[in-house]
């Protein structure tokens, strides 16, 4: 059988329930816009950093995203999310358990996230298991959906992508994963994304049902 070089995870939504915590910001932010936050756009920018995100958001509350624009709202928003991360973050259920199986298995791990490197570190303090490497969304030319950020993580661990799976709730980290090369596992947790099991690509409901075994099938 193929042996299984990495397990690559995704962060918010996937790893820890950050998800409802960006919600309660963009709802803030959506406030500040003049309109009320809306669950198609959240499925419409979940995964993506906020280069991409703040322009689809100011669009969609009909401002102009203008350099400044932009600048002003990316800043607001990751000013709140730093001070709301610094409340209680939950790690999702079935991350613990499969993270000990695979150190157990001396299986290496990465994080590769689209939330930028303060938000990561915040969780990261929370006491999970140690990554070998860690990639945060503004340490990479190209956020998802594009596989940079899954090949750099491939990259600093040396391992193969197509010998790699990518764990994943979003359209933007399932591409991104993909188009790196590696399998996917994939785990929706905002309403409105909805996933199809594709070949080499695994929808589970939580990672509860999920094991190295799992995995090791996925890149055979």
């Amino acid at each position: 059988m193929t042996a299984l070089q990495a397990a690559l995870w995704d962060m918010d939504g996937l790893l820890v329930d950050t998800e409802p915590i960006w919600t309660v910001a963009e709802e803030e932010l959506a406030e500040r816009l003049g309109g009320s936050w809306d669950l198609d756009l959240k499925a419409r920018i979940v995964g993506t950093r906020l280069e991409l995100a703040i322009p689809t958001i100011l669009d969609w509350y009909g401002v102009t995203p203008t350099v400044a624009a932009v600048t002003d709202a990316s800043a607001w928003l990751l000013a709140r999310m730093v001070e709301l991360f610094a409340g209680e973050v939950r790690v999702l259920p079935g991350v613990e358990a499969l993270l000990d199986e695979l150190a157990s298995e001396q299986v290496p791990v990465a994080l590769v996230s689209s939330s930028y490197r303060p938000l990561v570190d915040a969780v990261l303090r929370r006491g999970l298991a140690a990554f070998g490497v860690t990639v945060a969304g503004d340490e990479v030319q190209h956020g998802k959906p594009h596989p940079e950020p899954y090949l750099t993580a491939c990259r600093l661990l040396g391992a193969d992508p197509r010998h790699c799976v990518v764990l994943e709730d979003s359209h933007a980290g399932i591409a991104s994963g993909e188009a790196a090369g590696c399998a996917v596992v994939a785990v929706p947790s905002v309403p409105g994304v909805v996933v199809e099991p594709a070949p080499r690509r695994l929808v589970a409901a939580s990672l509860e049902t999920v094991d190295v075994g799992t995995l090791r099938e996925l890149v055979a």
